[in-house]
């Protein structure tokens, strides 16, 4: 276990500076200067190629992505002199239009996302899990449509229109919740559980109706295995060839997508975070676009691309811990 751990590892981190490539290639080869925005008025040449080498934009794009990997083991400096600028290991880059090392910027924002992801995937982990399965077990009877049916409208809107109506309801007709804003978890558990109540109902709506399809159709499948039928002409009682034998098998492809889902999220849910006003990864991702601020857009990017590579590098690993045919392969 430890070998198939390793190897996934190893992969899990070529496939990140692969990552890191390309992501640097994307947004420093843009017909873009991020230099202008720093350039000052009146930005003359002479002004614009001061810029240029303080930022470190005047070397070739090679040099710029390997001063970019060493700044994340060892730091980097920018500028020389009184003026000079010094991110301490690990730099992913400095936002010169926030005056901040971009992964203060991020840290400061990444608890944000992390409560809403975490609270939104636990709820529709639990509920769409247990809709797929009862539905699967009540097939056809009225259970069955109708749990469809609010699936097939989860499936089908769009995340802003369904955190609009959500604010609409519960926010201001109900009165039932806040409707924006956010409370760190260490001033106050309650206060950051009540603001986020319903971004995680909206999100977990949404993505609990993805996984109530692919349970009940996971679940069907399995019932109709030849284990299953051993397993009940033994005398099992039904609870336990549901729970024990048929559940399990139901979790494999649950597991991978969820962990995909997951880790997409943490990256930043940019619409239902702007719907709520939520200061996380996605309002940072896009005020860095609005600004031209490409260390900042680079840095999310790989933030949100490891967040991606690690819940593949988990579901690999909880594959090999639930199936160990996984392993030898």
């Amino acid at each position: 276990m430890l070998r198939f751990a390793g190897v996934r590892l190893a992969g899990m981190i070529v496939v990140l500076l692969v990552v890191s490539f390309a992501t640097f290639a994307v947004f420093y080869l843009l017909p873009t200067d991020p230099a202008l925005m720093s350039c000052g008025k009146p930005c003359t040449p002479e002004n614009l190629a001061t810029a240029r080498q303080f930022m470190g934009f005047d070397k070739p794009w090679a040099q710029q992505y390997l001063d970019f990997l060493g700044g994340i083991f060892g730091g980097r400096t920018f500028g020389t002199g009184a003026t000079a600028i010094v991110c301490a290991a690990p730099c992913f880059g400095y936002s010169f239009q926030q005056n901040e090392p971009v992964l203060t910027l991020i840290g400061d924002r990444l608890p944000v996302t992390v409560s809403l992801a975490v609270g939104a995937s636990v709820l529709w982990l639990v509920a769409g899990v247990a809709t797929g399965v009862l539905s699967a077990l009540r097939r056809g009877r009225f259970t069955d449509r109708a749990a469809m049916t609010v699936t097939l409208a989860g499936v089908s809107a769009p995340a802003y229109l369904v955190g609009l109506l959500g604010i609409l309801l519960f926010g201001f007709t109900l009165d039932m919740v806040p409707v924006s804003g956010y409370v760190a978890l260490a001033r106050s558990p309650v206060d950051w559980a009540w603001h986020l109540v319903l971004p995680w109902l909206v999100l977990a709506f949404l993505n609990a109706a993805v996984y109530a399809r692919l349970s009940r159709g996971q679940m069907l499948e399995i019932l109709g295995e030849d284990f299953i039928r051993t397993a009940r002409a033994a005398g099992l009682a039904e609870r336990t060839v549901i729970g024990k034998y048929a559940l399990r098998n139901v979790l494999l492809p649950v597991v991978t997508v969820f962990a995909i889902d997951l880790g997409t999220l943490l990256g930043g849910a940019v619409i239902t975070e702007r719907v709520f006003a939520l200061p996380g990864l996605g309002g940072l991702l896009v005020d860095a676009v609005h600004q031209v601020d490409l260390p900042l857009l680079m840095g999310v990017s790989l933030f949100a691309a490891f967040f991606v590579v690690l819940a593949n590098f988990v579901v690999d690993v909880l594959y090999g811990a639930l199936d160990p045919r996984v392993r030898v392969g």
